[in-house]
């Protein structure tokens, strides 16, 4: 059988996939599964020893493009898949399985998108609360009941993997690693101050850690504030990493921490997939649908009673939900990490 997926376009998103790809093995062991998605999620793909073939998705994100759409599903119906399975909710996405043929087209309803999708299903949002519930639900036969445990993104790094990524960075290990994500494409709503994650990167290297800062290059300014705050004595144990990676980079060298802060952000869903111990702030969003999918997790947050707003910006101005956020509780959580 042969499964081409229909992927979603968000780091965070494509790392919860892995369990629908996880559940599409368990019920067809010898399937093949192809991902049709954005070209940066061939580095996270290739984590997941599920996923048998990439496709990129030359299409960008919000652009109609029928006539690329048409050109990717005559290249895909030479391929004589089986079933697609639409994970984003959009009518443009289930286009090209519908132009290539493809005989069984899997989704939720949405978007008068109907006539494209023959296996169409409603979403029941109280059933399926969670994000990776609603991916899951479409890897099984319309109706049957979630697997039990759910199953959880895994990705799969290596020791040389590690081994070159910080041979090629010049990084050491031979000190305890603390990764820190300050940033989040979604906007400033969900990021922790910079000064607290110098506080707590402080500690850290007190105690003769080192602290690595990863990101992409708009999180620079952030990585550049938090290693400027941290005292001369540790500052070239504090490393800032933004814009230095690529995802592969990033993945790799996240497999090397012994903790993880982070803002509820792509980052997080790979620490959580990779099973590092982890501590997530959250200020503007909620761990009810898109929570980090591990074990040895602590969610911090306030909860404020304006929050979670799920706005980009602080629409009171303040962003107390963050701010007031103190390093001392992100420092309890990692302690009770320590211990559990």
């Amino acid at each position: 059988m042969k499964i081409l997926i229909i992927g979603p376009s968000w780091v965070g998103d494509m790392v919860m996939a892995q369990g629908m790809f996880i559940a599409l093995k368990k019920n067809f062991p010898d399937c093949e599964i192809h991902v049709l998605a954005p070209a940066w999620s061939r580095d996270l793909l290739k984590h997941m020893p599920e996923v048998s073939g990439t496709i990129d998705m030359t299409v960008g994100h919000g652009e109609l493009g029928l006539g690329k759409r048409r050109a990717i599903a005559r290249e895909l119906k030479a391929q004589r898949f089986d079933q697609a399975i639409i994970l984003p909710n959009s009518f443009k996405s289930a286009l090209i399985p519908w132009f290539a043929g493809i005989p069984l087209r899997t989704g939720w309803r949405g978007e008068a998108r109907s006539l494209l999708i023959n296996d169409c299903r409603d979403l029941d949002k109280q059933a399926y609360p969670l994000m990776v519930e609603r991916f899951v639900a479409l890897a099984l036969p319309r109706g049957e009941q979630l697997p039990k445990p759910l199953p959880r993104p895994a990705l799969r790094v290596s020791e040389s993997d590690k081994a070159a990524v910080t041979a090629k960075l010049t990084l050491a290990r031979n000190a305890p690693v603390l990764v820190l994500c300050p940033g989040a494409e979604f906007g400033e709503a969900k990021k922790w101050p910079a000064t607290h994650y110098a506080e707590v990167a402080t500690r850290w290297l007190e105690q003769g850690g080192q602290a690595w800062i990863l990101g992409s290059a708009n999180d620079a300014g952030d990585a550049q504030r938090i290693a400027g705050e941290v005292p001369g004595t540790y500052r070239d144990r504090c490393i800032d990493l933004t814009g230095r990676t690529s995802l592969t980079d990033a993945i790799h060298l996240m497999a090397c921490a012994e903790q993880v802060i982070s803002n509820d952000s792509g980052l997080m869903h790979i620490a959580a997939a990779l099973a590092r111990p982890l501590v997530v702030v959250y200020g503007s969003t909620s761990p009810a649908f898109t929570p980090p999918l591990a074990d040895k997790v602590r969610i911090v947050s306030l909860g404020l009673a304006c929050s979670p707003c799920f706005r980009r910006t602080c629409p009171l101005g303040h962003t107390d939900c963050l701010k007031k956020l103190a390093p001392e509780q992100v420092l309890a959580a990692m302690q009770e990490l320590e211990a559990s």
